[in-house]
């Protein structure tokens, strides 16, 4: 055990997955942790510590689960063979796996990316580095403190590292992990990094002494990395930097509310703006979208460049359904890569290259054949420098078998005519009845002996077989082997000869093909950079692609990207909800912001749609920014720097915090950190608390916008008393959500209008929703009595108590 409790002294926060022969094995209190959480048989050595095992086969199944439940697990494997060692087997750990540092890609969701973080602070800023092991992408930036957040709900981190006494958000689920001060270091990391990517320093990268805190992240992520992976990151790329001011800010709360990627309610399908237009065909590609989804763009000529792109794919049709079948055959290359660099790749797993490869000649013969092709920059770019990765489909069609098993172990990887060598281990593997055949013919006949016969056991090896009956026929050159009661067994030259060959030519054959393909991996290993780089061209055109192909099918149209400050959308639709009616059942509206009409008030009956179309303006803009047609018949939009939307009401109750607590602090970060090109989309502020309170807090809120911000702004609101807004604010404007009203009945028309309305229909919407007929009854009562009055009990309120009268 001195071994194991060696290794283990390096690797205390991990559980220990220590290889004996078939097994990892688990001792002491890793033993009895791993047994309790993956409801395995705990036992014991005969010396009394806790043992617990898994199978080699089956490990990868039990370190997904430990995993998942928020633990490290250290991979000690045997470094040495055990049948040409004498005494101890060397071990040593290859690898430690954590929850940011995968690289199986059936652990991981194809469509995102598994970011690890390392984070760095000076108080005011906060230098993040991120790295996707899966993917080798590598990415730094530098926020503000209050934009930390933003960033964390952006990159949803699995893993973050960060210094022991830096107190900040892990976010949901993340892993913590905590490093001495000393690795983020800027100046350790600026040798580092241009050391590590053959850089003469970092200005090739674009970093430079205000970076400091990026740097020092990046550096610390490295180190920890370079532990978790001791045999190296061959596929990681070299750093991207972001820089915050080239994107639409989007706020972990507006993210939320526009359920851009994740559902208000866990579990609920179809209802994300990503799952709606979402029409990519490769892992790569729906990653990609994901990102640009979370991080629109502010630079209007990044921005017509995309549309660009998706202006030419929607105009060629055929040309997009070509495309798009040629892009369906290619699998995650960036995974694929990685995990062949690392020399993980199975068999199936290069097969899956290949095939890829073969269809990249198809798919760029349909690019430049696109009509208009010329009308993007990007598209032709991507023709231009266009890798085909020809000579890697060249070679691994060559090497590899059409049809491919799991494992390389289970034999049939390398094709035949490939290598000499193994064609002839192979033939005399395969050969090898039908030799045995002809040597017991050859033998009968020269002998005269019917009975022989060519047989086989573990002891003797191969032997002849003749009954003592006929041993006076028996050649002078066998050599007896073996006496049996009624029979000899003999061997011969040609027999041994054969023998020593046949017994050797399995294990050949698995040597060499497993040398064979080894040798093939480290090649398309060796080509990662040009593998990832062709990957992310393909990712591109595939989100052009699938954003074309939404555009058409949905009547999407191209927005107008200016520099100005006005939004106008003609016929607006939201794009989620228009997908669960019928085509024309969804109610389009028309919107406007300019310098003159920038705060409108929009009043309405519940449910008459007034979050609807907060909501749609807010991914109206969304979409234009990331490089999407969107859901209108025509849309102008001046480019928003940040993009705040509060709809709806919510708790966190796990930090104490009320609902209207909850509204004030988001109405507060609003506040804070909008700018006069920001958009902002505000529903029932003030509705927590009592209606005078709540009255107050949304005027001031509203005026405040209006007078010191100067952003766009819509507030929709059931506090008539702000229809008196536009009397006293220059550049506010009444509207409101149309409904019709025959008789008892009221019909919600979903339409926006000018002017105000004094009406909510709240009790018609609570008859609507089923509540008992008396309590709607005596519910209109009440209404007509607060309406005259402002009380329900008849006179005025009762006399305080005296707290120093006693009843008796």
């Amino acid at each position: 055990m001195q071994q194991y409790q060696k290794i283990k002294s390096q690797h205390r926060d991990a559980i220990l997955f220590f290889r004996m022969g078939d097994f990892y094995e688990m001792f002491f209190e890793d033993a009895q942790l791993g047994a309790r959480l993956l409801n395995i048989t705990l036992t014991s050595r005969g010396d009394g510590v806790p043992l617990a095992g898994v199978p080699v086969k089956a490990a990868g199944e039990y370190v997904r689960r430990l995993l998942a439940q928020g633990h490290r697990v250290a991979i000690c494997e045997q470094v040495e063979d055990p049948k040409t060692t004498k005494g101890l087997v060397k071990r040593e750990v290859v690898e430690t796996v954590t929850p940011g540092a995968v690289l199986d890609d059936g652990w991981l969701p194809g469509d995102r990316n598994n970011f690890l973080l390392a984070l760095s602070s000076d108080g005011e800023r906060v230098g993040i580095a991120a790295i996707d092991l899966s993917t080798g992408e590598f990415l730094l930036e530098i926020v503000p403190r209050a934009g930390y957040e933003e960033a964390l709900g952006r990159l949803a981190p699995a893993e973050i590292v960060l210094p022991r006494d830096l107190a900040l958000p892990q976010g949901n689920g993340a892993l913590r992990t905590e490093r001495e001060g000393w690795e983020f270091d800027a100046n350790l990391a600026r040798e580092e990094l241009p050391r590590r990517f053959g850089l003469a320093s970092l200005d090739g990268l674009g970093l430079g002494p205000e970076d400091d805190l990026m740097i020092g992240a990046a550096g610390a992520l490295l180190r920890y990395l370079g532990e978790l992976q001791p045999g190296g990151l061959p596929h990681l790329g070299r750093p991207t930097v972001r820089r915050s001011d080239a994107h639409l800010w989007l706020d972990d709360m507006t993210r939320r509310n526009l359920e851009l990627v994740e559902p208000l309610r866990a579990g609920a399908g179809g209802v994300t703006l990503r799952e709606i237009i979402d029409r990519t065909t490769t892992p790569m590609g729906a990653r990609l979208l994901r990102q640009w989804l979370l991080s629109p763009l502010r630079g209007q000529l990044a921005i017509r460049e995309r549309l660009d792109a998706v202006e030419v794919l929607t105009q060629d049709g055929q040309g997009r359904a070509s495309l798009r079948e040629n892009l369906d055959g290619v699998r995650d290359l960036e995974r694929l890569a990685g995990r062949a660099a690392s020399g993980r790749a199975t068999p199936r797993e290069l097969g899956a290259l290949r095939d890829s490869f073969l269809q990249l000649p198809g798919g760029l013969k349909t690019l430049t054949a696109l009509s208009g092709r010329d009308k993007s920059r990007a598209l032709t770019e991507i023709v231009q420098e266009f890798d085909l990765l020809g000579d890697l489909a060249e070679e691994l069609t060559a090497a590899l078998q059409p049809r491919l098993p799991a494992n390389l172990t289970d034999g049939g990887v390398i094709r035949s005519g490939y290598d000499p060598e193994l064609d002839e281990a192979r033939s005399l593997r395969d050969g090898g009845k039908q030799y045995i055949a002809e040597l017991q013919t050859r033998e009968r006949e020269q002998t005269g002996i019917p009975t022989l016969k060519v047989g086989f056991n573990k002891v003797f090896g191969y032997y002849l077989e003749i009954t003592r009956a006929h041993a006076s026929r028996v050649p002078a050159h066998y050599e007896r082997r073996q006496t049996l009661a009624n029979a000899e067994r003999f061997v011969t030259p040609e027999l041994k000869d054969y023998e020593a060959k046949v017994l050797s030519a399995e294990e050949r054959v698995g040597t060499r093909e497993a040398d064979l393909f080894r040798e093939l991996r480290e090649r398309v290993g060796a080509a990662t950079a040009r593998i990832q780089h062709t990957s992310r061209a393909l990712a591109r055109v595939d989100v052009w692609a699938g954003l074309a192909e939404v555009a058409i099918q949905c009547r999407y149209v191209r927005p107008e990207i200016t520099s100005g400050f006005d939004l106008t959308l003609r016929e607006s639709r939201h794009p989620v909800i228009e997908r669960m009616m019928s085509r024309e059942e969804f109610i389009p509206n028309d919107v406007r912001f300019d310098q003159v009409e920038r705060v409108l008030l929009v009043t309405g009956p519940n449910m008459a749609g007034k979050s609807t179309i907060l909501r749609q303006i807010g991914l109206a803009v969304v979409l234009a920014q990331m490089g999407s047609f969107v859901p209108a018949s025509g849309a102008s939009i001046g480019v928003v720097d940040r993009l705040f939307t509060r709809v709806g009401a919510s708790d966190n109750l796990a930090q104490g915090q009320s609902t209207f607590m909850v509204e004030m602090s988001e109405s507060s970060a609003i506040l804070h950190n909008a700018t006069a090109a920001s958009l902002v989309l505000l529903d029932e502020i003030g509705r927590g608390t009592s209606t005078y309170d709540g009255v107050a807090i949304a005027w001031a809120v509203s005026e405040f916008l209006h007078d010191v911000v100067g952003c766009k702004t819509m507030f929709a609101t059931h506090y008539h008393e702000l229809m008196q807004l536009p009397e006293r604010l220059e550049h506010a404007r009444n509207l409101n959500v149309a409904v019709r009203e025959t008789g008892d009945t009221v019909v919600f028309l979903h339409r926006l209008e000018p002017g105000g309305t004094d009406r909510s229909y709240g009790i018609h919407v609570a008859e609507l929703a089923g509540l008992p007929l008396s309590v709607v009854e005596r519910a209109n009562e009440i209404l007509g009595t607060l309406e005259q009055e402002h009380r329900v009990i008849p006179g005025g309120p009762p006399p305080v108590p005296d707290p120093g009268q006693l009843g008796l």
